[in-house]
């Protein structure tokens, strides 16, 4: 069965974005950034193409909204994740403006701040989602009462 041109343009956009963003994903759990939700998002955009991708949807929901929820399970977590997100901003905006390696720097100049103003702003644009996200978390799961998924 012959598969016209704008079906295929929608195939290989949708295979580009959703495997773009769980290799993201896979990669912000470990780095700065929304490593569930990215995840999530790309098994969203496969599982328009592949039943794989939406078997296993509901299970990578719910382990992202519990985690969410044991986010705000106490003021502590919430304060520790709030400075985390501050942190990531704070290194992002170092990194837009790029001053030049300290004179303690032990490597080559050329390693300080490695991306340039990129990485700043992908570092600036996680440490926003992140506070996004805590804030969703605490109205959803603190005020609203929202049950924990099991």
């Amino acid at each position: 069965m012959a598969i016209s041109g704008r079906a295929a343009l929608r195939r290989i956009l949708l295979e580009v974005v959703g495997w773009t963003l769980v290799v993201a994903g896979i990669a912000a759990l470990v780095l700065p950034g929304p490593g569930l939700l990215m995840l999530f998002a790309g098994l969203v955009v496969l599982s328009q193409q592949y039943e794989w991708a939406e078997r296993r949807l509901a299970p990578v929901e719910r382990v992202a909204k519990r985690t969410a929820a044991e986010g705000v399970e106490t003021w502590l977590r919430i304060v520790l994740s709030a400075l985390g997100a501050l942190a990531i901003l704070a290194v992002g905006v170092l990194w837009i403006i790029s001053p030049s390696a300290p004179g303690w720097w032990p490597v080559r100049e050329s390693w300080w701040l490695v991306g340039g103003p990129a990485t700043g702003v992908t570092l600036v644009l996680s440490g926003f989602i992140a506070l996004g996200l805590l804030g969703y978390s605490y109205w959803k799961y603190r005020v609203k009462g929202d049950p924990v998924p099991p």
